[in-house]
């Protein structure tokens, strides 16, 4: 994490994760009496905004989480899925459904009131990703990668130096937000060339999927039992063959991963807080310090 003055300080802000929902309260305070030192320091003002965003679309916490998760998986954690020009990552295909970035915009604008110059990006959308986590319901869209295979998954995070059980667990993001229809129609009617679906799906949920997926550009929710909850129900849905994207369901039956699902299942609690250490060692991902980067003044474009 890099600061451009010294007079401004923010807490890590990866450490943060590990906050509880219950310490999510705060009280409004009159802006005029927020310093900057104190507002950097107080995460309750990030959470804020973000929440005032996710109260008008709940979606919105799933879009911040995957967000962020794109970034931290294609060159590190540096924001740089938030650059919006021709060529850059937020243009290619497979980010075409993230969602969130007038969140982050509407963050970075009331930091950079605050205190400018001195929060990263990276930071932020750290911030938001942590946030939607806490602010999604809990009695405590999704990570999308598209690789075909458990196998493929795995090598994907060890590359990233993530383990088996990273994958698993943050596989869980998927408890919360949407898809569309088109990212699993294949699984429904033609699996593979099959012409058949895909033999894992539970019949009924395979009839549910067609009746609500008339259309590609249709969204469905990734837990068809509690959309809105931050829980394990993810994880019973795949013991139940409803899992939404084929390789979510792969995760319930395939032996390096199948235990891990019903440990997660059985105890809650682990899920909760190895979620938060995850998303931790997700955000420590070649992130850049020092003089490394710069901390932009609007995430969308470098520095003129």
């Amino acid at each position: 994490m890099h600061f451009s003055t010294p007079s401004c300080f923010l807490l890590p802000i990866l450490a943060l994760l590990l906050i509880s929902a219950s310490s999510a309260q705060y009280e409004e305070q009159e802006e005029e009496l927020i310093d900057p030192l104190t507002y950097l320091e107080n995460p309750s003002h990030y959470q804020q905004k973000s929440q005032e965003w996710i109260d008008k679309d709940y979606t919105l916490a799933a879009g911040l989480i995957r967000l962020h998760f794109h970034d931290c998986a294609v060159r590190g954690c540096d924001a740089s899925i938030l650059l919006d020009h021709p060529g850059s990552e937020r243009w290619a295909d497979a980010s075409k459904t993230l969602r969130g970035f007038q969140v982050i915009d509407d963050i970075k604008a009331e930091v950079e009131r605050k205190c400018p110059k001195t929060v990263s990006c990276a930071d932020i959308l750290t911030a938001a990703a942590r946030d939607a986590t806490i602010l999604s319901p809990a009695p405590g869209d999704a990570t999308g990668l598209d690789l075909e295979n458990v196998t493929a998954l795995l090598e994907f995070f060890q590359s990233k130096g993530l383990n088996v059980l990273d994958l698993v667990v943050l596989s869980g993001a998927h408890t919360i937000g949407r898809t569309t229809c088109g990212a699993m129609q294949h699984r429904l009617y033609d699996f593979h060339g099959t012409g058949e679906p895909d033999p894992s799906i539970s019949p009924k949920y395979l009839k549910f999927l067609r009746r609500k997926c008339r259309w590609a550009s249709e969204y469905v929710d990734l837990d068809a039992i509690t959309p809105r909850t931050f829980d394990v129900m993810y994880y019973k849905n795949l013991q139940h063959n409803m899992g939404l994207l084929a390789t979510d369901q792969m995760l319930g039956s395939d032996s390096r991963t199948s235990d891990l699902v019903a440990t997660l299942v059985s105890k809650p609690s682990i899920f909760y807080s190895q979620f938060a250490m995850s998303m931790e060692k997700l955000g420590n991902t070649q992130v850049l310090t020092g003089e490394d980067g710069e901390i932009r003044v609007n995430c969308n474009f470098v520095n003129p």
